[in-house]
């Protein structure tokens, strides 16, 4: 979905500043700490905190304190580019009016600025010297896209911050310019390929060191993201570097480059810089096509950020360097070797009829004919393994060729990789799985005019509305019939619960027991009351088909 992009030209990084004056004022601090706000109905009062770089000031809405634009990293530009994320030092005069989002990252289509590495706090509402809303649990998202668009700022997290949960959102490195492996750069001595992951990591210490000021409470952290935030979520887990960082996580949809033998798509930086793999090119192939033929790493830290991101393919994926991926996320759950805190894992039951609409119907291509769909399938799955996905997958036996293709899609690429994913975590920590199955989740067919050949059901994304106030979906308005919106009211719960307790269960909510291969029960998020499910197996064919390759 792509979501309009509000810059922060305010934002420009300074020098370093007279300590003697940082020294007064961090004196200071100790009076304001925690947040100290007006409550809602009195605009006059500003909320104010303290970080490692200033005060910010920030705005109260009906939701909470907001906390927006807050730069947690030095630029990475210049010389900065495919370097380690550097402290950001002290805002101009040690005052940031944070009220307005930082800019997204440089992606495609024109958007965004290499200058992006910003957070946002969102806060309950508390009067000065209330000690209700202190050492609150800190929810820490990391966003979706691919891993070469969206940002932070159009997960509004009213409905989690009103749970009395403190949420941050961020921003971090996408496309070549956060994950890139190239002879000359990574020749240099310092951490190299997943700059987006350590971007991630570096905000966790951020908020280590400063989400007190806010509130919070640094111990209690969890991390979660959905598609490549989810991934993301699931990379830090196995990041031996991300040890002690967090004590919970949350992967929505995270599981499509992993946790299988057909795809393999997450390889070690010597294979990034020489070979790449079918989805992505060598980083030798992307310096040649940016012009830097001489391969060296100054030619191409002088190429326009917006040239390096034009053309990438989508998504892109993580690489295993060594040190902040030992290993693929795969064999680190297989054998324990990651940092072992509860994790709530899920997918949608239609995941891939997003992307299918995406690259058919919305494009005026339509599946509508029996070759048509053999031909989709080929793409998808290739030559070898696309007769015994035809034959398991007849285009007979669907309503539609898009609800043909979304089914395979769904099952091989999200599903059933994500059950493998549950089954190894499972041995080792609490693991809560879900399925988010509600069919009629937003937009509906009718809303499309007709475009679309099939409905989306429950398709990739579709639960964020359920947890966030994302304003639209595709464009079109956010609306929750009564129904999704009691579904809604226990997604936060859990998801909240979780945050607080490392357990999602509640007295107010189904139960939801942890995953156990066993019984191979998973939570199924369905209106208006989630309940268990117990053919998930089944009904997306991993151990008769998928889990078989």
């Amino acid at each position: 979905m792509k979501k309009s992009e509000k810059s922060n030209k305010r934002l420009d990084h300074c020098g370093f500043t007279s300590i003697l004056l940082f020294g007064a004022a961090a004196i200071c601090v100790f009076t304001l700490i925690p947040v100290a706000t007006a409550s809602a109905d009195n605009s006059s009062h500003r909320p104010i905190a303290f970080t490692e770089s200033g005060f910010v000031i920030g705005s109260t809405t009906d939701g909470g304190n907001e906390f927006l634009g807050i730069p947690y990293a030095a630029p990475p530009v210049g010389a900065l580019r495919w370097t380690p994320p550097k402290r950001y030092e002290f805002f101009p005069r040690f005052v940031l009016q944070a009220t307005q989002f930082g800019s997204a990252c440089t992606q495609p289509g024109g958007i965004g600025s290499e200058n992006c590495l910003f957070l946002n706090v969102y806060t309950p509402h508390m009067e000065s010297g209330d000690r209700r809303h202190h050492g609150l649990p800190v929810m820490f998202w990391i966003h979706g896209g691919g891993l070469i668009d969206g940002s932070s700022n159009p997960y509004n997290p009213e409905r989690l911050v009103k749970k009395g949960v403190i949420v941050v959102t961020i921003n971090y490195r996408l496309g070549y310019l956060g994950f890139f492996a190239q002879s000359a750069i990574d020749a240099e001595g310092h951490l190299n390929g997943d700059y987006g992951l350590m971007d991630q990591q570096f905000a966790l210490g951020w908020v280590r060191r400063n989400i007190a000021n806010f509130g919070g409470d640094p111990d209690r952290v969890t991390i979660f993201g959905e598609s490549a935030g989810g991934q993301s979520v699931y990379a830090q887990l196995a990041s031996p570097l991300a040890s002690g960082m967090f004590r919970g996580a949350i992967s929505e949809s995270g599981s499509y480059a992993e946790f299988q033998d057909y795809f393999a798509n997450i390889v070690t930086l010597a294979v990034g810089e020489t070979q790449g793999t079918p989805a992505v090119p060598s980083g030798a192939a992307i310096a040649d096509s940016v012009g830097c033929t001489n391969q060296t790493a100054s030619c191409l830290r002088a190429v326009p950020a917006a040239t390096m991101v034009a053309g990438e393919p989508f998504p892109l994926y993580p690489f295993v360097d060594g040190t902040l991926l030992t290993q693929t996320m795969s064999a680190a759950f297989a054998s324990g070797e990651f940092n072992q805190v509860p994790v709530i894992s899920g997918t949608n039951h239609d995941e891939y009829r997003l992307f299918v609409a995406l690259d058919y119907d919305l494009v005026g291509n339509p599946i509508l004919t029996s070759a048509e769909y053999d031909t989709a399938v080929t793409a998808l799955w290739g030559p070898v393994l696309a007769p015994t996905v035809l034959a398991l997958y007849p285009f007979a036996s669907y309503p539609t060729g898009g609800e043909a293709l979304g089914a395979s899609g769904t099952d091989g690429v999200f599903s059933c990789p994500a059950r493998i994913a549950d089954q190894s975590l499972a041995k080792f920590v609490p693991t809560y799985t879900y399925e988010f199955n509600d069919e009629n989740a937003p937009p509906s067919q009718s809303e499309f005019g007709g475009v679309l050949t099939f409905p989306l059901g429950a398709y990739h994304s579709a639960e964020i509305p359920y947890l966030f106030k994302t304003g639209n979906v595709f464009g079109l308005p956010e609306s929750l019939s009564p129904r999704q919106k009691r579904l809604s009211d226990a997604m936060v719960s859990y998801w909240t619960q979780f945050a607080e307790t490392g357990d999602p269960n509640s007295s107010g909510e189904p139960l939801w027991s942890p995953y156990s291969a066993s019984t191979d029960e998973f939570q199924s998020l369905i209106p208006p009351v989630p309940m268990v499910e117990s053919n998930f197996d089944s009904s997306h064919q991993c151990s008769t088909f998928w889990d078989t390759f």
